[in-house]
């Protein structure tokens, strides 16, 4: 992947991630955060196991980031963008599954 490629999806990933790493954490460490999202087989959520991932991609050096960690980072931007576009009046509720769902990806739409 070029370069330049790297350098917009790096941009547009801290964009995308609007919460710090500890408040992720913290975050995915709460029992909201886990009762939300689609589940595989009654597991861990997509959401949720992305969370993770962020984080992971956040402790990384970025000269270290790999073409795998680009293209999760392009999921994440892409889920981000989409999902805000939903919401309706869930955007009024702070404990809505809607804002649970997105700070699972590294998004607080109270932070916009």
């Amino acid at each position: 992947m070029a370069d330049d490629d790297h350098a917009a999806t790096w941009q547009d990933f801290n964009e995308a991630v609007n919460m710090t790493p500890a408040a992720l954490k913290k975050h995915l460490d709460s029992e909201a955060s886990r009762e939300v999202g689609q589940k595989k087989d009654g597991g861990e959520s997509t959401g949720h196991e992305m969370g993770r991932r962020i984080l992971a991609i956040k402790d990384t050096k970025k000269a270290d980031l790999t073409d795998d960690d680009y293209a999760a980072m392009r999921k994440v931007v892409g889920y981000v963008h989409r999902h805000l576009k939903q919401g309706g009046e869930a955007r009024k509720d702070p404990d809505s599954p809607w804002r649970m769902s997105l700070m699972n990806w590294g998004h607080n739409p109270q932070k916009d």
